[in-house]
């Protein structure tokens, strides 16, 4: 795993498309319980190097129910997102993750974690390449979280921009959040 990660992190097969260049971000161990697929870090998490080191990270916890301390140990928790770097920033936001980074990288991943008990899919992009029969939308998918489980659980991205998403759809909060915090306690207390 170790050697694998390296690799990862010196990854540059996207370069020539990154404005700020390749700064390849995840966490990840053998014995992770719990595997976090996002979308792509953010700028503040290119500067920082730490994986949801920002406002969607720390919304992300709080729905997980789970410390910093705990989110951060990748015995507990692995963190891969379906774009490793940066992708830039769009027209109204940040840009989609590269397409090379999940094939290349996710299937060599999940081949040497010893079978994470849960597995987070955070927004369209993860939903749609891990689920062969994920909804037309996101919010059909989250709403229909149940069907994935136990091995897949769905969510929006949990970036402050969607708090209009959530706003809309009360139904979240009041069902999707407990059983996600649940579930999260379930596994990380065995």
């Amino acid at each position: 795993m170790e050697d694998l990660l390296r690799e990862i992190r010196q990854c540059t097969i996207c370069s020539e498309f990154l404005e700020l260049g390749p700064r390849p971000i995840l966490a990840a161990h053998r014995e992770s319980k719990i595997a976090v697929i996002g979308q792509a870090p953010g700028s503040v998490v290119h500067r920082t190097g730490v994986p949801w080191d920002d406002l969607s990270g720390k919304n992300l916890r709080e729905w997980m129910g789970v410390s910093n301390e705990t989110f951060y140990d990748e015995k507990q928790i692995a963190l891969i997102p379906m774009g490793f770097c940066y992708p830039g920033k769009g027209k109204s936001g940040d840009l989609p993750p590269r397409l090379e980074c999940a094939p290349q990288w996710h299937a060599d991943l999940f081949a040497q974690m010893e079978n994470p008990e849960l597995i987070l899919l955070i927004g369209k992009y993860a939903q749609d390449a891990y689920l062969e029969n994920a909804q037309k939308t996101l919010t059909a998918t989250v709403k229909n979280f149940k069907e994935y489980l136990p091995k897949h659980f769905v969510l929006p991205h949990p970036s402050p921009r969607n708090n209009i998403w959530q706003a809309k759809n009360d139904w979240f909060k009041g069902e999707v959040l407990p059983t996600l915090k649940e579930s999260v306690s379930s596994i990380l207390s065995n």
